[in-house]
């Protein structure tokens, strides 16, 4: 099932990988056998990024396949109401030539995640989309969005997760994920630091309710987080995530100045927080205020 569109604009953000259907308790802090019943919640964290810039009223487009089935066309119609072109068409079953190139050559940011490179062909196909961003000169947005379950092991989830690392702009890292790539178990500014590259713009380590430490060439320091009360924080990173294009694409040397940058985090962590108030990941992504009359 494929549907391909191209939105002109300079400030078009285009999100690259997983869409899927996440299944939701009912009750909160019970095991899944023990929960009385679950919520449909779509999601899949690219997916999740590029309708939380839709929603906060940035253009937004996402490239992934979904299965022609149910389940794919509900997700379908879900991107077309949030997002303003989708290319779709299963996940991991993307190949290079299905790709809407004009639609990535489009994009002020190219943002994806690291489960596309679990097999092929997607794995070929998120290669050849970075490839054909970065040369338009797109700015590349990382976040591993760690999911051992479904890589053949941890040693190759850490393989295939770095292995691109050099290739992106801005990243984005839990500091669960922090532990995992660097093999420590301290979240500090030294280890933080063993992922940093030359030719990075901006390295973010999230820390849940402790905030979020950010890293630039020129200066770093920490933001912290709004305390709220938490439903399910399901798609919380991807709110957070997709609420930093949205100022960035208008005004670059936000990333070069940190009075900036801080405003910025500030309105990720609130975007973040609002999240962790409802169950599930989409229907929780904060919308753009409304002016007052």
């Amino acid at each position: 099932m494929a549907a391909n569109g191209v939105v002109s604009g300079k400030s078009l953000i285009v999100g690259f990988g997983e869409m899927l259907i996440g299944f939701v308790p009912t009750v909160s802090d019970v095991s899944l056998a023990e929960a009385p019943g679950f919520l449909k919640a779509p999601g899949g964290a690219p997916a999740n990024v590029a309708i939380a810039v839709a929603r906060l009223g940035e253009k937004a487009s996402f490239i992934g396949k979904l299965g022609d089935d149910e389940f794919g066309h509900m997700l379908a119609n879900i991107l077309k109401q949030k997002t303003e072109s989708p290319t779709m068409g299963a996940d991991m079953l993307l190949k290079p030539e299905e790709l809407n190139l004009d639609l990535i050559k489009s994009g002020k940011v190219f943002h994806y995640g690291s489960i596309s490179l679990i097999v092929e062909p997607c794995r070929s196909a998120h290669l050849k989309a970075m490839e054909v961003a970065k040369e338009a000169g797109a700015l590349l947005s990382y976040d591993p969005n760690l999911r051992l379950p479904l890589w053949p092991s941890a040693e190759e989830a850490r393989k295939q997760i770095l292995s691109i690392w050099d290739k992106a702009d801005i990243v984005k890292v839990s500091d669960v994920e922090l532990e995992f790539l660097t093999g420590s178990d301290k979240v500090d500014d030294e280890t933080a630091m063993k992922l940093w590259r030359p030719n990075f713009t901006l390295l973010l380590v999230t820390l849940g309710e402790k905030g979020s430490r950010y890293y630039t060439k020129k200066f770093h320091g920490t933001v912290d987080a709004f305390h709220v009360n938490t439903v399910d924080t399901t798609g919380t990173g991807d709110s957070f995530v997709g609420a930093l294009p949205c100022k960035i694409v208008h005004d670059p040397s936000i990333l070069e100045d940190e009075s900036k940058l801080r405003e910025v985090l500030r309105f990720a962590s609130a975007c973040g927080a609002i999240t962790t108030t409802k169950k599930g990941a989409i229907p929780a992504l904060p919308t753009k205020p409304r002016p007052l009359p």
